[in-house]
């Protein structure tokens, strides 16, 4: 419980500064079974999201926390970010440390067109 409001207090100082950019926001939030990503606007309503729980892209439903996932579900934002004709946004990692999945999340979609 200590570590999750730790990590909840850094998410809040984090979004903060985020909120005074105006950019757009790509949000990500992990389970032990699970990544999601959400690109939301600087207004706060969800424009585009991706997570392991989609069917069409993890095939294989036990084994969804890794990096390797991480790596798609960046791959598969990023696309999705440039159907909506978004190139720039502010990366959310919400308290997380910037390591394992998280990292291969954002770099994922760095390769793949989002610029932040």
């Amino acid at each position: 419980m200590k570590n999750k409001l730790a990590r909840l207090r850094s998410a809040k100082k984090i979004r903060s500064k985020i909120a005074l950019g105006e950019k757009h926001r790509l949000t990500v939030y992990k389970t032990t079974m699970h990544t999601y990503a959400q690109l939301c606007s600087p207004k706060g309503a969800v424009i585009a999201s991706a997570s392991t729980l989609e069917k069409d892209i993890v095939n294989n439903k036990f084994h969804t926390g890794n990096i390797e996932t991480a790596k798609i579900i960046g791959k598969v934002i990023a696309e999705r970010a440039g159907e909506k004709n978004i190139t720039e946004v502010a990366f959310d990692r919400s308290g997380y440390n910037y390591h394992g999945r998280v990292k291969a999340l954002a770099e994922s979609a760095r390769e793949n067109g989002l610029k932040f």
